[in-house]
């Protein structure tokens, strides 16, 4: 016994030496991340032929290894800590958020099953309750209901769990038990992001199966078109089986019309998921809370802490409405993880909520996020992302070389040069290799646009007006004129 206090001990300290040593680190690099290029430039295999061929024999000193991360491995990172980030959608993290996770590593829980540790269940259902809360959602994802909510690694993750939820209700779970009906069919938008033709591939339906409804001027589903292909296919004998819409489209963020669609599901029993990875966070303020009209329709829905909420990833809150259906869906339970703690039923057991068994404490981040912000906080933030755009948009909108080229919604905003293509192409490759910013694209109605996000945890005013003129320069250069 005294040997395993010793070597207890000596790992206590040896935590605590070198995690002094990686956290001032850190602390360091998010200090001089607004100064670094936002956007990685080495070349394919470079970081590859950096590192030795061969693991070394003998023990290193964090120091040692800390110089090559700074020699080596930061070269190739694209740092989406850095307030200039405004590509994609932004993974945010936040000293609250990094603190939790250092904690959930440190306790290095595995919670896949309630007895493993049942504060990480706990919590975690705690968690979800105060997010049901803050964010007003529909009561029956509270845990005291008949649903409940469980974090997943990703809205990829939970858009998948809700497939298979709906593939089975659909077949009354024959489909686990006989295999995939190839009657069944599934439908989302044009704009719907890639994970839901994802999940309906791994789910067994098949990319043949999958109806993608047509989106109006606003690159919303429309409802009408809905409608009419799920009776077409059932007029045919086949079984439509899920639907997936989108607050918040990944090209647009535009907001699908969920009161219209959810009649619709509800009148052909079909499962409505709904995706709100980076806009259901705008929900935390009450005067953007109609972003989320009918989703009292919804069977399942999912938001991303760890795109706009300030919770470093991943961290993907998914609720359902009937907690049956999913676990019916997911449930395995051969003899090494049965316990008397499950066996009563008083418990819940997580694992079989999502696809993986093994589950890390991630609550705790989400715990130390929401208690260090509070709600407040955390609405202050959102609010301020958006005040920014809107100054982004009048700027646009002042200059008569841009045209803005999709409904502004919350805090993202399609634009693109006047005239061909190429010329928006060619200002978006000078902006993203000077190394001052970092914006993608999208095509609408085949036209490229670039897109421009504003949800970076450490963004400011500085660094919009900073970006404006470096778009403004970049757009008078001769490249633009000869686009």
């Amino acid at each position: 016994m005294g040997n395993q206090n010793s070597k207890s001990q000596q790992a206590a300290e040896q935590l605590l030496r070198d995690g002094r040593v990686a956290l001032e680190w850190i602390s360091k690099y998010l200090a001089r991340a607004p100064e670094l290029p936002v956007l990685s430039h080495v070349k394919p295999g470079d970081v590859f032929a950096s590192l030795p061929s061969r693991a070394p024999s003998a023990p290193e000193p964090v120091e040692t290894i800390l110089k090559d991360l700074d020699d080596k491995i930061l070269p190739g990172i694209t740092h989406w800590q850095s307030p200039n980030f405004f590509a994609y959608f932004p993974g945010n993290s936040s000293p609250a958020s990094v603190v939790g996770d250092l904690l959930s590593s440190g306790l290095g829980v595995q919670g896949m099953l309630w007895v493993t540790s049942p504060a990480c269940t706990e919590l975690e259902m705690r968690m979800l309750d105060w997010l049901v809360e803050m964010l007003d959602l529909p009561k029956h994802f509270l845990s005291t209901s008949s649903g409940g909510g469980v974090i997943q690694d990703s809205a990829s993750s939970a858009n998948l769990c809700a497939v298979l939820a709906g593939r089975e209700r659909a077949t009354q779970f024959g489909s686990n038990e006989n295999g995939c009906d190839q009657r069944l069919t599934a439908y989302t938008s044009a704009q719907a992001h890639s994970s839901m033709e994802k999940a309906i591939k791994v789910a067994g339906i098949g990319r043949r199966n999958l109806r993608v409804i047509e989106v109006d001027e606003q690159f919303r589903m429309k409802p009408a078109a809905l409608a009419r292909a799920i009776q077409e296919d059932k007029a045919a004998g086949r079984v439509p089986c899920f639907v997936g819409a989108t607050v918040g489209t990944t090209s647009t963020m535009s907001i699908d019309p969920l009161p219209e669609i959810g009649t619709i599901c509800r009148e052909h029993n079909v499962w409505l998921h709904v995706d709100a990875a980076m806009a259901g966070t705008a929900a935390l303020c009450e005067e953007l809370r109609s972003i989320h009209n009918g989703l009292e329709l919804a069977d399942s829905y999912c938001f991303d802490c760890h795109k706009w909420m300030f919770t470093n990833f991943d961290c993907t809150c998914f609720y359902v409405r009937d907690r049956k259906e999913l676990t019916e869906t997911l449930t395995i339970t051969p003899e090494y993880l049965r316990n008397v703690a499950s066996a009563t039923g008083a418990v819940v057991d997580f694992r079989d909520w999502h696809i993986p068994l093994g589950r890390r404490f991630r609550a705790l981040k989400l715990w130390l996020v929401i208690r260090s912000y509070g709600v407040e906080g955390l609405r202050a933030m959102v609010r301020r992302h958006i005040e920014l755009t809107n100054q982004f948009v009048g700027w646009l909108r002042a200059d008569s070389r841009f045209e803005i080229v999709a409904p502004v919604s919350l805090n993202l905003v399609c634009f693109r040069l006047k005239g061909p293509d190429s010329g928006s192409e060619v200002l978006m490759q000078k902006l993203n290799s000077s190394g001052k910013m970092f914006l993608s694209h999208t095509k609408l109605n085949g036209r490229f646009a670039i897109r421009m996000c504003i949800g970076q945890t450490y963004t400011e005013e500085e660094h919009i007006r900073a970006a404006w003129q470096e778009i403004q320069q970049h757009a008078t250069e001769p490249a633009m004129a000869a686009g």
